[in-house]
């Protein structure tokens, strides 16, 4: 059996590797780890039953369930599953296509650029003043259902645009503006709120929103805060607070596209 492993046994091990790794960094984002080493535990135990063990009992009992499981699976993970299959498709996924065309990654570049710097002024302005926001940017996965649970703006990117829909007299300042294709397309947003309990008890609804929508979508979310007037982000599933302007340039300015 030793002498007929080959470079094809290599590949075949080193791709199942690679998509357990994928699928653990995409459940862990989403805060749904703890099932997926729930569903590696069984896995293992019904390869050791069946095939090493070969315990016919056992081994039949967790065959039914696995008949079964995947069609669970799918349902309960949905979301995921069409998050991993928009990611596994993205044009960053394929980068180095691109790199070809420098002078279009560079006009692509200048102009992202244009449109962040209205961001962070407003952020700047809107934390001075402790005025609450969240700002959601889409990335590869659609936020159209979440846009239609607002009101659709369509506009430009503008700092003086984006302070006054979070004014605290404005009837859109509680909800989520949602930012894609270069410009803003709704605001008063419901977004999914993250259960996560590692999130400190001093963050509010605005900072579980930003989490829950990084976690269900690749997208970016900004939030400031009313009470301190700090500025945070999430993305990938992962806050990041206190973040500074250069900071929040900087990141923004590493998206994929804005």
């Amino acid at each position: 059996m030793i002498e007929s492993f080959g470079i094809k046994d290599i590949l075949d091990i080193l791709l199942l590797a690679l998509l357990l790794y994928y699928l653990y960094r995409l459940m862990k984002e989403s805060g749904t780890i703890n099932i997926f080493y729930g569903v590696l535990a069984f896995i293992v135990v019904w390869v050791v039953a069946s095939e090493i063990l070969e315990m016919k009992l056992i081994g039949s009992l967790l065959d039914k369930f696995m008949s079964i499981g995947l069609l669970i699976l799918v349902i309960l993970f949905q979301d995921q599953i069409k998050r991993f299959l928009v990611e596994l498709g993205s044009r960053k996924r394929w980068h180095f296509l691109t790199d070809l065309f420098h002078h279009r990654k560079d006009d692509s570049e200048l102009a992202q650029h244009a449109l962040v710097l209205p961001i962070v002024y407003a952020c700047m302005s809107m934390s001075k003043s402790k005025t609450g926001a969240l700002i959601v940017i889409e990335q590869d996965i659609p936020l159209d259902n979440y846009e239609k649970t607002g009101d659709i703006i369509d506009a430009e990117i503008n700092s003086r645009l984006i302070e006054n829909i979070f004014f605290k007299n404005s009837p859109l300042h509680d909800g989520a503006m949602i930012i894609a294709d270069g410009r803003i397309k709704a605001a008063g947003c419901i977004l999914p709120v993250s259960h996560d309990i590692n999130v400190p008890r001093s963050l509010g609804l605005r900072h579980r929103s930003a989490l829950g929508i990084s976690q269900a979508t690749d997208a970016c979310a900004i939030v400031v805060s009313e009470e301190t007037g700090n500025i945070s982000m999430a993305h990938h599933g992962k806050l990041t607070t206190r973040l500074t302007s250069t900071e929040l340039e900087n990141a923004l300015a590493s998206l994929q596209k804005i």
